[in-house]
């Protein structure tokens, strides 16, 4: 199966979170903050979207930082996605 987002919206594969610190202490499970990094699995074709005309400016292997509390959780197979509007990406991560 494969997700094909619409209009503005966007699906990431959230990235892993850190299971130590950088001073080495290993964290457990419900310790770990959940990143805010993810890579673009997929990008809709944008488009005019509420009235405005909508340009896409990621794209697919992007590495991005999203708002919070964004998104939709999906979970497809064993694998989890965030499906999020192009808005609710901040930044990309340029390396």
């Amino acid at each position: 199966m494969k997700l094909v987002p619409l209009g503005d919206k966007v699906v990431l594969k959230q990235l892993e979170a850190e299971e130590t610190t950088k001073s080495g202490i290993v964290l457990p499970g419900q310790a770990q903050e959940k990143p805010q990094q993810a890579e673009v699995i997929a990008v809709g074709p944008g488009g005019i979207v509420d009235g405005k005309e909508v340009q896409m400016q990621v794209k697919v292997g992007d590495k991005v930082i999203y708002s919070k509390y964004a998104g939709t959780d999906v979970k497809l197979g064993e694998e989890n996605f965030i499906i999020v509007k192009q808005n609710d990406i901040v930044a990309i991560v340029e390396d």
